[in-house]
C-alpha cells in the first residue's frame, strides 16, 4: 500500500467526479471479499483463452491483509466472472510467496510472475502458473548471502530472446546499499542471472521494465521508498541497460521535472518513450510535494514534460501509460479527481478525464486494452470500505488482434490474441500473406512469418470483418 494511500485513509474521502461523455461506459465488473482476493495493484493480461488474468496483494488466506500481504492469482471473463486460481501462503512462512505483481503470458501459454515476499529465502519469488492454477515457485530471491541476487522483486517480462527480464526493489551485490535493488533475467526453467545491482548513484528501487524496439531494455527508478521529499536524496531516473547488463542513466529528474517515476514507459511510433512521475512537478495545489508529470523521453534522454497533472484531474499516477488502438494513451491516477481518474492524453495536448463513477476507490494499477477493444483496470480499494474492484472502460474502440512477442523471424510463428478468429481465411504481415497458419480457439491462432514480410501491421482475416494488429510486428534477424 502506497504513503499517499496511507495517509488518506485518515482523510475524508472526497466526492467521486463523473464526466458525462458519449459512446463510454464504465462498468463495475467485479468487488473483492477478502477470501476471493483484496487490494488489486497490478495490470491485468489476456490469456490465450480470451480471459483476463490478474492477482490481488492481499486476501485469499483471511488473516492476510497489507502489509503482510499474501494475495492471490485469478481469472475473470470479460462480463465479469471471476475464478480463484491460486492463494498464497497456505502454509508456515509462505513458501509460494506473498503479495505477488503483475502476471506475463508466456510462449508457452502459462503465466509467469514475481511475489514481492516469502519463497524459501523470505525475499520473494518468481512463478509459474498454469491457466487452471497449478503453481510452481521458479526461484526465491535472497540465494545467495546478502542478497546479492536481489530482494523483493517489482517486475516482469518476456523478451525476445524467450526469457524473462525483471527487477527486484532492494538487494544487490552492494551491500552497503540494501534499498538499492537489482536487474535479473530468468529462463522459463528458472535459471537465473543477476545483471546488474544499483549502488544509489544510478538509482534506488527500480521499478517495471519495458524491451523496446532496438532490443534493449529500458526502465525507471523510483528512489528510496516513500522518499515523496527527494531532493536530498534523488528523485528517481529513467535508464537503459542491454540485454548483457550494460546500464546507462537518460534523466536524473528533480522534482520540478517530475519525481519517483513507478510505472512502466510505453514505446510510441516513432520510437520516443512516454511515461509518468508519481510526484513533482510544478503544480502543488493539494499535493504539497507535487501531484505528478506526464513525460516522453528520447531513447537518447531528451526529456520533455507534456502534462503537470494536478488534484481536481487527477494526481499520483503510480499506473504508467498504455497506447490505445485510436493512438491515443490511457492512464489511470490514483489520487484527485475524487477518489482517482482514469483519464486520456492525446498527442500533444493534456489530461481530460473520462467517466468514473467512484464505484470503488484508488485505481493504483494501469490499464489493459483487451482485443475486444474494451479498457480494463482495478481499483485497490481503502480496506475500510472496499477491498478493491475490476472495472471496464468502454471507449467505443474495436476489436483487434495482439501477439505474445510483437517480433519474430521469417518461418517462425507469430502466437496471436483476438476474439472471432475461427472461420478465419488469411493472414498478411504489412500485405505479405502467410502460406500457413492456424487457428487453435476462438481467440488464438498462430500464423508462420512468411518469407518478403516486413516490419509493420499484422491483419487477419475473419468472417465478421478484418481485424487489424494494435502495434507492428518487428521483423528480426
Amino acid at each position: 500500500m502506497s504513503y499517499w494511500k496511507m495517509v488518506c485513509l485518515g482523510c475524508a474521502l472526497f466526492a467521486a467526479m463523473a464526466i458525462a461523455a458519449s459512446a463510454q461506459t464504465f462498468t463495475t465488473l467485479v468487488s473483492f471479499n477478502i477470501v476471493d482476493g483484496a487490494f488489486p495493484s497490478a495490470s491485468l493480461v489476456q490469456g490465450r483463452d480470451g480471459n483476463l488474468y490478474g492477482t490481488t496483494s492481499g486476501g485469499g488466506i483471511t488473516s492476510c491483509l497489507p502489509p503482510q500481504g499474501c494475495g492471490t492469482v485469478f481469472k475473470l471473463t470479460p462480463t465479469g466472472t471471476l475464478t480463484t486460481l491460486h492463494k498464497f501462503c497456505p502454509q508456515t512462512n509462505c513458501t509460494d510467496g506473498n503479495d505477488p505483481g503483475a502476471l506475463v503470458l508466456g510462449a508457452d501459454g502459462n503465466f509467469y510472475g514475481v511475489a514481492g515476499g516469502g519463497g524459501a529465502n523470505s525475499g520473494g519469488t518468481v512463478f509459474k502458473i498454469t491457466p487452471r492454477g497449478t503453481l510452481t515457485t521458479l526461484y526465491s530471491f535472497c540465494a545467495q548471502a546478502n542478497c546479492a541476487d536481489g530482494s523483493g522483486p517489482r517486475s516482469l517480462i518476456l523478451a525476445t530472446d524467450g526469457n524473462f527480464y525483471g527487477t527486484a526493489r532492494f538487494g544487490g551485490a552492494n551491500t552497503s546499499c540494501f534499498v538499492c535493488g537489482t536487474i535479473f533475467k530468468i529462463t522459463p526453467g528458472g535459471q537465473f542471472t543477476a545483471l546488474h545491482s544499483f549502488d544509489g548513484s544510478d538509482g534506488y528501487g527500480p521499478s517495471s521494465l519495458i524491451q523496446g524496439s532496438d532490443g534493449n531494455f529500458y526502465g525507471t527508478t523510483y528512489s528510496i521508498p516513500s522518499a515523496e521529499f527527494c531532493e536530498s536524496t534523488g528523485c528517481g531516473t529513467i535508464f537503459k541497460i542491454t540485454p548483457a547488463g550494460t546500464l546507462t542513466t537518460l534523466h536524473v529528474f528533480s522534482s520540478t521535472d517530475g519525481a519517483n517515476p513507478y510505472g512502466p514507459l510505453v514505446e510510441s511510433t516513432k520510437g520516443n518513450f512516454s511515461g509518468t512521475t508519481v510526484y513533482g512537478g510544478t503544480v502543488l495545489d493539494v499535493c504539497d510535494v507535487g501531484c505528478g508529470t506526464i513525460f516522453k523521453i528520447t531513447a537518447s534522454g531528451k526529456l520533455t514534460t507534456l502534462q503537470y497533472l494536478n488534484w481536481s484531474d487527477g494526481a499520483q499516477p503510480f499506473a504508467g501509460l498504455v497506447l490505445g488502438t485510436d493512438g491515443n494513451y490511457y492512464g489511470t491516477t490514483e489520487g484527485g479527481g475524487g477518489t482517482g481518474s482514469i483519464y486520456e492524453v492525446g498527442s500533444g495536448r493534456g489530461a481530460v478525464d473520462l467517466p468514473f463513477d467512484g464505484n470503488d476507490l484508488f485505481p493504483y494499477a494501469g490499464l489493459l486494452q483487451a482485443t475486444n477493444g474494451t479498457f480494463y483496470g482495478s481499483t485497490s480499494g481503502d480496506g475500510v470500505t472496499s477491498n478493491g474492484a475490476i472495472f471496464s472502460e468502454d471507449t467505443g474502440l474495436g476489436p483487434f488482434v495482439a501477439f505474445v512477442q510483437p517480433t519474430g523471424k521469417f518461418g517462425k510463428t507469430a502466437q496471436i490474441l483476438g476474439q472471432g478468429l475461427a472461420g478465419t481465411t488469411s493472414v498478411t504481415f504489412n500485405g505479405v500473406a502467410a502460406t500457413k497458419f492456424s487457428v487453435v480457439s476462438d481467440t488464438y491462432m498462430t500464423a508462420v512469418v512468411p518469407a518478403g514480410a516486413t516490419t509493420g501491421a499484422v491483419v487477419v482475416a475473419t468472417p465478421a470483418g478484418n481485424l487489424t494488429s494494435n502495434v507492428s510486428f518487428r521483423i528480426s534477424k
